[in-house]
């Protein structure tokens, strides 16, 4: 999969860059500030329907202006789509070859990039809802199934938690069995993607630093033991029960894969309580290297790899590993850094390299680092 053209328009603090990316590795640098990661943003725009910062939609249009535009060749699989995205105060519109779609699962696949920012890492050591955020978008990337699943059980405890505020229960057990039916499914899920992950992820670890220690990703919802979709709803139906008169004098639900967490090991101890900021840098990484792996067989090709702020993320020996790496595989890769320092390439040839100030880019042609 690669990027061939790409064209953004009163995005953030962009007022119109056209870029034609390389096939390989694509440096961005110049200060903070200046809008290294906006373009990075804007290209993981076209292939998903949230971005990797949470932002809300009003953001991303240029102050004073009524609308951003995002607008990408992609080549996937021998054939190039135009992926046009069109974001204003009221809403979004995508249009891929001039055809708008309807469904946010239609931009499904159509171009897949992971990406690895400074946010990422704080994950590790932040509360619950960064880590399950982080399991919904990965999930979602390689499961188009997914995202519908995860918006009927949220619309479904919407509506409990209406009845749980309400003096009149009426309705209150037929939801709840609809909650565990929905909830069954995203667990399901869940697990399946994180078993996956955690084959790839020791692998990847290990040639990020070096080998040495033994890297794992839990999930564990509570009271869920079963792995078959109708026994992982028969046990939310226990739970829910359980959590019942706590749910009422709170009016909500105060338990499901809503309130889960993913558990990061690093030699059968909690990555959380005892890795250093390099084993944390490190474990993120390499899941962003195993959700690759996981796209590419599922895709049949590589996605895009977005590495943001490169130049404060890893130490010398992390970001060598990473480089040697990269380039010993067929992947599009685009990085921020303050500055377009050789030592950050390693070996990494075939670079073209662009300066970006105040929302302006300025190509430097291709570069070769031996």
């Amino acid at each position: 999969m690669r990027l061939k053209h790409l064209l953004v328009s009163s995005f953030r603090n962009i007022e119109m860059i056209r870029v034609e990316p390389g096939n390989r590795f694509n440096l961005f640098y110049g200060f903070n500030g200046q809008g290294k990661t906006n373009l990075l943003e804007a290209i993981y725009l076209l292939g998903n329907p949230r971005s990797f910062r949470n932002s809300r939609l009003p953001e991303f249009i240029r102050h004073g202006q009524t609308q951003a535009v995002v607008c990408g060749e992609v080549e996937s699989c021998g054939t190039v789509s135009q992926i046009r995205l069109s974001l204003e105060q009221a809403g979004r519109r995508v249009d891929i070859d001039q055809k708008g779609i309807k469904r946010a699962s239609d931009l499904h696949g159509k171009l897949n990039a992971v990406v690895f920012s400074p946010d990422d890492t704080s994950m590790v050591k932040s509360g619950p809802e960064s880590r399950r955020r982080y399991l919904d978008r990965a999930v979602y990337t390689g499961d188009v199934g997914y995202l519908h699943c995860w918006h009927d059980y949220h619309r479904i405890i919407k509506q409990r938690n209406h009845l749980l505020k309400s003096p009149d229960k009426t309705g209150l057990d037929v939801w709840t069995e609809k909650l565990a039916v929905a909830g069954a499914e995203v667990i399901e899920r869940r697990q399946r993607y994180v078993a996956l992950l955690d084959t790839q992820l020791q692998l990847h670890y290990a040639t990020i630093s070096g080998g040495g220690e033994t890297a794992g990703i839990n999930y564990q919802p509570e009271g869920i033991q079963a792995t078959d979709r109708g026994s992982i709803r028969d046990e939310l139906l226990q739970l829910f029960h359980r959590h019942g008169k706590s749910d009422e004098r709170y009016g909500t639900t105060t338990a499901g894969p809503h309130r889960d967490d993913l558990t990061f090991i690093l030699d059968n101890r909690h990555l959380k309580a005892f890795g250093s900021q390099g084993q944390q840098k490190s474990f993120v990484l390499a899941l962003k290297m195993a959700e690759m792996e996981n796209l590419q067989t599922i895709f049949s090709e590589p996605p895009l790899l977005l590495l943001d702020d490169m130049s404060s993320e890893l130490d010398a020996q992390r970001n060598s590993n990473l480089m040697d790496y990269l380039t010993s595989r067929d992947i599009q890769v685009f990085i921020t850094t303050t500055k377009p320092a050789p030592a950050l390439l390693g070996t990494a040839a075939h670079c073209s390299v662009f300066r970006v100030e105040n929302g302006n880019l300025t190509s430097e042609g291709n570069e070769t680092y031996e």
